[in-house]
């Protein structure tokens, strides 16, 4: 199955009209416009999920035809060729292998021939990754259509929920719009406006946008469909766009010189990945001192009004949680934190494992 689906994007070079003859036939007799949906991790799948129940219904006027995502790749340092979350779903699905298409890029030749083999009437995008060029925009006659996890024309880009959390936002949503060519830029169909939970991270808040995107979708899908969305659709004010680039690993770094409620949201924003690391001192009994390197899993800010230090750099611990000294007096309280290549643990379970060391921040 895994070494059909890599071969998809090849299959067009013997016969492409045979992949799709069956479904062309279905689609004549039952007059159901194909959709083709572009996605690849796991909150892709929510999006798959709501399209393939709302598609079994008896007044659907739609099917899922065909699924985009990206190549198999080698995940866990380097080992077999894993699917995406999407493809797995799909075919977890009883979704044909032959209508899953991994290409490197949406713009090759051999895959754009089969999409147009296919005939899709509207291609929706969930967390895709790709940049979708022209002569692909120009393929589904009812356009292309992007649930972006964000307040549009805010945090346009690859990490609007993580910019948005670790910007402390109180309030985020999803947007339903048109692709265009710029990123992120195309009109609104609609969005739906959420509450941000001080606590929340990035995984969680990510899959509950993407259940009320999913939600939107459906419910937009006839406008989109009689043509009455494109003549609704709201152009971006550009002049209020915000920017939510790609995050590095090298971000991950905490600094304590910052003050608490920067780091806390820091945390919440890059859990998952590339998750929050930082460096601290472990001093024994004989005044040795080594450097550990942690990872640093749940946090919340500090709000005992004294926590007694012996020195300005020293950690305590003060009802189960480790209190780092931060910036402008704050102080950051973690309760869940991970050592390389170990389980995460509470911040309790740490600290009696010490015995008796001191910890101090650097």
């Amino acid at each position: 199955m895994i070494r059909r689906l890599l071969c998809v994007q090849n299959q067009s070079a013997s016969s492409p009209s045979s992949l799709f003859s069956s479904t062309s036939t279905n689609n004549n007799n039952n007059k159901k416009k194909p959709v083709v949906l572009l996605g690849a991790p796991q909150v892709s799948t929510i999006v798959l999920d709501a399209l393939l129940t709302a598609s079994a219904s008896p007044h659907s006027s739609f099917e899922v035809a065909a699924i985009v995502t990206q190549p198999a790749a080698r995940r866990d340092r380097g080992k077999k060729l894993t699917l995406s979350p999407l493809a797995n779903y799909a075919l977890e699905r009883g979704f044909s292998s032959h209508l899953i298409f991994t290409p490197q890029r949406a713009g090759d030749d051999t895959f754009l021939s089969d999409l147009k083999a296919l005939q899709p009437q509207l291609c929706i995008t969930a967390a895709y990754g790709n940049i979708l060029p022209t002569k692909f925009l120009d393929i589904p006659s009812f356009g292309t259509v992007n649930i972006h996890p964000s307040l549009l024309p805010f945090y346009r880009g690859a990490a609007p929920v993580q910019r948005a959390l670790q910007d402390g936002v109180k309030q985020t949503g999803v947007s339903l719009a048109f692709t265009v060519r710029a990123l992120d830029a195309g009109p609104i169909i609609a969005t739906q406006t959420i509450q941000v939970d001080d606590h929340i991270k990035a995984p969680d808040l990510l899959e509950l946008l993407f259940h009320k995107g999913s939600k939107l979708l459906i419910r937009e899908l006839p406008s989109i469909f009689d043509g009455s969305a494109r003549e609704k659709a709201q152009p971006q004010d550009d002049s209020k766009a915000t920017l939510a680039p790609k995050i590095g690993p090298d971000e991950s770094w905490l600094f304590f010189d910052q003050e608490a409620f920067v780091l806390h949201n820091k945390v919440r924003a890059f859990s998952g990945w590339p998750g929050s690391r930082a460096k601290i001192l472990v001093v024994d009994r004989t005044g040795q001192k080594k450097t550990l390197e942690i990872k640093i899993i749940t946090t919340r800010v500090c709000t005992h009004e004294s926590v007694q230090f012996n020195e300005a750099d020293d950690i305590a611990f003060v009802d189960g949680a480790l209190v780092f000294p931060c910036g402008r007096g704050t102080m950051l309280e973690v309760l869940e934190l991970q050592l390389p290549g170990k389980k995460v643990v509470n911040a309790a379970a740490f600290w009696n494992g010490l015995r008796g060391q001191k910890l101090k921040k650097l």
